[in-house]
């Protein structure tokens, strides 16, 4: 039978929770199929369908280098995190590493800034979710759309963790086999073998044929990497989600060691199928839609339509996980005191309601901000999460900097999972993250804006728990102080 250990704050042993219960009144109610595809799918967001197109048209093939590069970092990101999740499985995820390795301070910035990012993320899904089936059902006006996805992905949510692991499990199904059948039938095409395909099949000439690998010069390379930087953001979910699983340890490391054929295969691998079908500056890429023009140019008939039923179903994921994913930060931060108190409570079925409707009612007023004033209170609201992703990453680098002294000191028998040449390549990730934050203020316009909205955002929420500490806000919960 397996049992899962407590832990003081000072890494011992108090005793056992049962088989593989959560001690935190999360209920293990995930799947290891549940997990293997969040995991998946967590790297597969509405952004790789909707946005590679103007990313194609800034840097051409050379956009290839900028996935390589983000790609390369996010993996990076993802060993670290998951060397603290495999030793320590927590629904706070890296907000508990950060409060344990770097203060109250850091935990709560990074833990009240990632659940605004995702709610403002609600927003944004859910409004795009909306016009997909308002393009199908027009007798439905899209807010009303929107009002529906919400209220359903709530619903599912509310019911339990597992029924929100099973709707991912079949909404990552769908863009798992989607983009795996396109890089199949893509590579046919490339080739000129498939069957009935109206590509001429030309192999790899479409990467240097239109001004060469470079044709918008190197530099390019790095204005792709701000444009596709944040269609990566969701691989971490997995960890918060590994606490509510049956074997947390074994779900973290399967999928930490996965993370790199994952993105070789979904983003990589997909793109450069669409370079090498069609020329880089072929209009009908940003005019379609960078899959759409791929598939047409194939002859596969219908190829909008049947990118929009993949698209929604990226969007509906997106917001899934998102709900999911702000309602256990939330849930975390309540149990450090750090959240209303509510926020910490969990039903008969362990499902956080509080939590939930907490995040849910802040998506449904961003959504309305959305609809009401687009282009100036929603505008602020998304530049000033813009870089919230960054911003989490770069967290993840500096905590695993401390938390793996603290592990090798307390439990290095847990320590089963091991960032790369550490410290050198953690130094260099945040070098990184550093590199890419500074081109987007040295590139200006939106790029600028996010990155200083998003600190001037940040800056408010760490003076806001300064505050608190100082005036003896931020006492700990009993019960959770002596947990890690």
């Amino acid at each position: 039978m397996n049992t899962q250990p407590t832990l003081t704050k000072d890494g011992q042993e108090t005793g056992t929770t049962g088989p593989a219960q959560p001690s935190d009144g999360l209920k293990a109610g995930l799947k290891n199929r549940h997990l293997s595809m969040i995991a998946i799918g967590g790297v597969i967001g509405a952004g790789l369908f909707v946005g590679s197109g103007s990313g194609i048209a800034a840097a051409g093939p050379a956009i290839l280098l900028s996935y390589a590069l983000v790609g390369a970092m996010v993996v990076f990101v993802m060993r670290m995190l998951g060397e603290m999740a495999a030793a320590r499985p927590s629904s706070g995820s890296f907000s508990a590493y950060a409060d344990r390795a770097l203060g109250r301070w850091a935990g709560f910035s990074i833990g009240w800034l990632y659940w605004f990012f995702w709610v403002v993320v609600l927003a944004v899904e859910a409004t795009a979710g909306a016009k997909i089936l308002e393009s199908w059902v027009p007798a439905v006006p899209q807010w009303g759309w929107a009002l529906i996805v919400m209220v359903v992905l709530t619903a599912t949510n509310l019911g339990s963790v597992a029924s929100y692991g099973e709707f991912e499990f079949w909404f990552a199904g769908i863009k798992v086999v989607a983009i795996g059948a396109f890089v199949v039938i893509g590579m046919l095409a490339v080739f000129g073998v498939l069957p009935g395909s109206d590509n001429p099949g030309a192999g790899f000439a479409h990467l240097t044929d239109s001004g060469g690998f470079f044709p918008m010069g190197a530099g390019a390379v790095l204005t792709g990497v701000l444009m596709v930087v944040f269609s990566f953001m969701g691989s971490e979910i997995v960890t918060l989600a590994a606490g509510e699983s049956e074997d947390p340890q074994k779900a973290v490391t399967k999928a930490t060691n996965s993370v790199i054929w994952r993105i070789g295969v979904f983003y990589l691998g997909s793109i450069f199928i669409v370079l090498t079908l069609l020329p880089w500056n072929d209009k009908s890429i940003v005019e379609k839609g960078s899959y759409v023009a791929a598939l047409d140019s194939i002859g596969i008939a219908h190829a909008g339509q049947i990118m929009n039923v993949i698209v929604l179903t990226a969007v509906l994921s997106c917001l899934n996980s998102g709900l999911y994913t702000a309602s256990r930060m939330a849930f975390s931060l309540g149990q450090r005191g750090d959240a209303p108190k509510a926020f910490a409570k969990v039903n008969k079925r362990g499902v956080p309601v509080a939590a939930i409707l907490g995040s849910v009612v802040f998506g449904f007023v961003a959504v309305f901000f959305n609809y009401k004033w687009p282009d100036t209170v929603f505008a602020f609201l998304l530049n000033s999460s813009g870089a919230v992703a960054l911003f989490v990453w770069l967290v993840i680098c500096v905590t695993q900097l401390r938390m793996r002294g603290i592990i090798l000191r307390e439990s290095p028998e847990k320590l089963i999972v091991r960032m790369w040449l550490f410290p050198y390549l953690t130094w260099a990730t945040i070098a990184m993250i550093v590199g890419v934050l500074g081109y987007m203020v040295y590139d200006g316009g939106s790029n600028r804006d996010q990155v200083v909205l998003s600190l001037l955002v940040a800056a408010l929420v760490i003076a806001i728990s300064l505050v608190r500490q100082r005036f003896g806000k931020a006492d700990r919960p009993a019960e959770v102080s002596e947990r890690v």
